[in-house]
């Protein structure tokens, strides 16, 4: 059996690259050498080689997050030299990336939203305006970015210059959106078309931590996750609706994970990640997992899928 020859794309240049190179390891090893020639390519410096090894490659597979990996910087290139991947297009990771454009798309299409605002660098705001809408607490964040890299909870007014000051070394827009204390869940799709909505995922950071945030994340521990989510039938149900509708209504492919609040019975779409965290323990494997779909069968379907409609 002749194997694809297969581009892993991890690393890269955002504030995200320790977390990349670490997804890349675990897809390395997860994938089965068996059917796949695995080659490893870093966006920081390997870009060169990429180009020039384009037509032996089959396809790519992307564990890159944030800026110039996840925005459709990586993926326009792919398209330039005609190799597959993995994943939504230019259209659909641009899209998800922009926290302010993805949230007037979600509108649209009929989701709940929490309130919010942008502010631009420089911009002038008044706090007592902001009190009223959206209302303190605040959720201060780069408007492109993941990871919750750059965000803060807000308080109270006099908390806020810091806040902005540290979401603004990410970019020069920021997101204000009004602080939601609910029961935080995720949902991911699977496929092109045909979708696969997968169970949701509760989230439940420890006690030391005011929101899911980079640690809370990342570091061992901190971090409980539940599969199937501890929440009735029917908000379940309408959870993975509104992850379906938030993946098509941001253009996205093959797969996505759309993180939302739960508050009173009424769910608030907060945002949609088109490349997951991809180790066995990340949400969306975890999600798959409990759909009968290990880690490897996830992989392979997930290169299935980006040589569809290649």
């Amino acid at each position: 059996m002749t194997k694809l020859k297969v581009a892993l794309l991890s690393g890269g240049v955002s504030s995200e690259r320790e977390v990349s190179i670490k997804s890349g390891n675990q897809v390395y090893e997860a994938l089965d050498k068996g059917k796949y020639d695995v080659m490893r390519y870093d966006p920081a410096t390997d870009l060169g080689r990429l180009v020039t090894n384009a037509s032996d490659i089959d396809v790519a597979f992307i564990v890159l997050h944030g800026p110039y990996g996840e925005d459709g910087t990586v993926q326009g290139l792919l398209d330039l030299l005609h190799i597959p991947y993995q994943g939504s297009g230019v259209l659909g990771s641009a899209l998800a990336m922009d926290k302010w454009s993805s949230k007037r798309l979600y509108k649209e299409a009929g989701l709940p939203v929490p309130p919010f605002k942008v502010l631009m660098k420089g911009q002038t705001y008044d706090s007592e305006a902001l009190a009223g809408y959206p209302g303190f607490p605040l959720v201060v964040k780069p408007r492109y970015g993941g990871s919750s890299i750059g965000t803060s909870i807000v308080q109270a007014p006099d908390h806020l210059p810091e806040a902005l000051e540290k979401a603004f070394e990410q970019g020069s827009h920021v997101i204000l959106e009004a602080y939601l204390e609910g029961t935080e869940i995720t949902g991911g799709v699977l496929g092109n078309d045909d979708l696969q909505l997968l169970p949701i995922v509760e989230i439940i950071p420890e006690l030391d931590y005011t929101f899911f945030d980079y640690e809370a994340k990342y570091k061992e521990g901190a971090t409980r996750e539940i599969c199937p989510a501890r929440i009735d039938e029917k908000l379940s149900h309408r959870a993975q609706s509104y992850a379906a509708a938030a993946h098509r209504a941001l253009c996205c492919r093959g797969y996505s994970r759309t993180d939302m609040i739960i508050v009173d019975e009424t769910i608030h779409v907060l945002e949609t990640n088109t490349i997951p965290g991809m180790t066995p323990v990340s949400l969306f494997p975890l999600a798959a997992k409990t759909a009968g779909v290990s880690f490897s069968q996830l992989l392979e379907r997930l290169i299935e899928l980006a040589l569809e409609n290649s």
